[in-house]
């Protein structure tokens, strides 16, 4: 930058500054008797001013003695007359200022260069000797008056303030890029003044006053006196970024000391980083949703490959029972086998313990423990068609196992079952509801109906008592029948109807313990006889009956006496009543025996029923825990007919019919087994 855009610059920074001095007061003296002299007082100490050459006084103080000598030179050269207007005292002050920056800006120039101190080239011929007159004579004609200090003081002390303030721009302005860089306290100096100023006048904005704190809906800020002459003076628009703007947009606001703190960088990367995280928890979530998929998938594969393993070894099994039973039907006199019909999944865990056959519905019940232990936990039956032979639904009724299942001879597909949960409960098939549920205080093992007056029920308990229940009082049971020998649990309950024989017309209830059997003669209502049924003590299973023939099934397991599992085929018959007074005695008699293995750890389930080959025929059929497989005898001449196998021990049999075929299903932990019969 040249000398002359350095002097355009700073005249014009002047004339800025000098509109905030028109309300500062200059007085003229009158001329004296020897010369006229303008008298500019400083304080009001009344101290006169020495006359010292330039090269004398330190750095600071010289641009100030050049300033006041430029003064007195163009004063004492210049009109002896008072000046009065106030436009023509302006016109000089802003003369005395011009003048004032160029001897500064001359000093300043030669400070830098190290060079001795030499007069800036003139500006104007007028000037010249005003700027080249020595020092003693300028300093010969300023006096300091008593009377004019008060008026000029003012005027002084504006000058001098200007004077600094350009002072300092222009050391500022003079600096080389490379000094700049070097002050990094100057710029952030500069940085934090920013934000304390008005962009319009440049002095610091107020908290109260004319001057307050004001913003714009852009967002800049400003002195409110400004912004307001700025938008009244015909502005529209922003001073700084030029949208539209109006006065009624000004806004107050209240802060001592703004100062705005770059975050942008942060904000991008906080921005980044959620994204980096959103993306992350997508991605974690994809894994999760795969690894479960996986899991899944594995165990699909498990469960697959264990069901082949199975059906491969049922094959293998019923390839080699075939040909073992193809010998023994040749010599049976049945007319008629059973055919491996289907293999039915009913709990992949275990757990199955009893089975029964719903004739209304066409599905058997198989119990089993809940498939979602953690949703439903508890204890239920699952119902398979005898249509299709697949599962189709899963009942929820206890919360222990079950012992016992049983329906009554009425079309009402209701369930009676039995638990260790101490209940005995009735369950509507048709809607999957239990409707009635009886609290008998001890564990209940068996239970079973009154064919003769359907609304009783009766419940075996592991104390050895039965009780009788009454469908249609809801409370309590009616009656208790207490046991007779040892509290044994009551492992099976079969009830035989009463019937015209002269064998063993009356009805009653058979009820097995592991100590024996008792027959428990239904009299009328509630009343009941005990008969103690002769059969071996401490080995006896279960008791199942054939009602039409008055045959009993008991199942003794292995003892010392008798190693092998054995199945005894008794009639029930009664002695004939001679006397009024004499009591009739109850009994049964054995017709044949069964054997099968050696092994008989679990209270399992046997039947026995009418043979499907008709000629009133008699089937019995026990699971052989030893080999686990079925076995049918035919009852009459005591023949093993058939060895069905199967992966795990026989619990329940159960024979039922369907479209005027007949089947036979046994049940074990886990699998149902269908055979038809041919």
């Amino acid at each position: 930058m040249t000398y002359e855009e350095i002097q355009q610059a700073n005249q014009s920074l002047c004339l800025v500054n000098i509109v905030s001095m028109e309300n500062m007061e200059m007085e003229v003296a009158p001329a004296s008797s020897e010369a006229g002299v303008i008298v500019v007082s400083e304080s009001e100490s009344n101290t006169e001013e020495e006359d010292v050459p330039l090269q004398d006084q330190g750095p600071s103080e010289r641009p100030r003695l050049s300033a006041r000598r430029a003064i007195r030179r163009r004063h004492i050269t210049g009109t002896h007359s008072q000046v009065s207007s106030r436009g023509e005292r302006m016109r000089r002050l802003r003369e005395f200022i011009a003048e004032n920056l160029v001897e500064r800006l001359s000093s300043s120039q030669d400070t830098q260069r190290s060079a001795p101190h030499t007069d800036p080239p003139a500006l104007d011929p007028d000037h010249s000797s005003s700027r080249t007159a020595p020092a003693p004579t300028a300093a010969a004609n300023v006096t300091t008056s008593d009377e004019s200090s008060a008026t000029g003081s003012s005027v002084s002390e504006g000058t001098r303030a200007s004077a600094q303030l350009q002072e300092t721009e222009l050391v500022s302005e003079s600096q080389d890029p490379v000094t700049a860089a070097a002050s990094p306290a100057v710029k952030t100096e500069a940085d934090d003044a920013d934000g304390e100023t008005c962009s319009i006048c440049f002095e610091p904005w107020t908290t109260a006053g004319d001057h307050r704190l004001a913003a714009l809906r852009c967002g800049h800020l400003f002195g409110f006196i400004c912004i307001s002459r700025w938008l009244t003076g015909g502005g529209n628009k922003c001073p700084q970024c030029n949208k539209p703007a109006k006065r009624g947009h000004i806004i107050f606001l209240y802060a001592r000391k703004l100062k705005a703190l770059d975050n942008a960088e942060e904000v991008r990367l906080k921005s980044r980083l959620e994204l980096e995280q959103g993306s992350r928890r997508m991605e974690q979530l994809e894994v999760a949703q795969c690894r479960q998929q996986m899991q899944l998938m594995a165990d699909e594969n498990v469960r697959l490959r264990k069901e082949l393993e199975e059906l491969r070894r049922w094959r293998a099994q019923a390839a080699f029972g075939s040909s073992q039973g193809a010998s023994q039907r040749q010599d049976s006199s049945s007319g008629g086998h059973y055919v491996f019909s289907k293999a039915v999944l009913v709990s992949q865990t275990g757990g199955s313990r009893v089975l029964s056959y719903c004739e209304p519905l066409g599905c058997l019940l198989a119990s089993q423990p809940s498939p979602q232990a953690t949703l439903v936990p508890g204890f239920g039956v699952k119902k398979i068609s005898t249509a299709t032979l697949k599962p189709s639904q899963y009942v929820p009724i206890h919360s222990k196992q079950i012992r016992g299942l049983s329906f009554s001879r009425h079309q009402d597909s209701l369930l009676l079952s039995a638990a260790l949960d101490s209940t005995l409960k009735l369950t509507s098939l048709m809607t999957n509801t239990v409707v009635q549920a009886y609290n008998t205080g001890r564990p209940v093992w068996s239970c079973c109906w009154c064919h003769d007056n359907n609304n009783y029920i009766y419940a075996g308990l592991s104390s050895g008592s039965v009780l009788v229940y009454d469908t249609r009082d809801t409370s309590t049971h009616v009656q208790e029948l207490a046991p007779l020998r040892s509290s044994c649990p009551v492992v099976s309950l079969s009830y035989i109807p009463r019937a015209a024989s002269s064998m063993f017309p009356c009805g009653g209830l058979i009820a097995g313990t592991l100590e024996g059997g008792c027959f428990w003669e239904h009299v009328e209502g509630t009343t009941y006889t005990p008969h103690i049924l002769p059969l071996e003590s401490g080995s006896c299973t279960d008791i199942q009956v054939e009602p039409d023939s008055r045959h009993c099934l008991v199942t003794y397991r292995p003892g010392r006496s008798n190693p092998s599992l054995r199945c005894v085929l008794m009639e029930l018959s009664r002695t004939p009543q001679t006397d009024i007074s004499q009591t009739p005695v109850c009994s049964c008699s054995p017709v044949q025996t069964f054997t099968a293995g050696s092994s008989c750890k679990l209270l399992t389930k046997n039947a026995v029923f009418k043979s499907p080959a008709g000629d009133r025929a008699t089937l019995v059929c026990a699971g052989d825990e030893a080999t686990n497989s079925t076995m049918v005898w035919d009852a009459g001449t005591g023949a093993l007919l058939q060895k069905m196998p199967a992966d795990l021990p026989v619990l329940d049999i159960c024979p039922f019919g369907v479209n005027q075929s007949s089947f036979l299903a046994s049940l074990t932990e886990k699998m149902l087994k269908v055979y038809k019969w041919e």
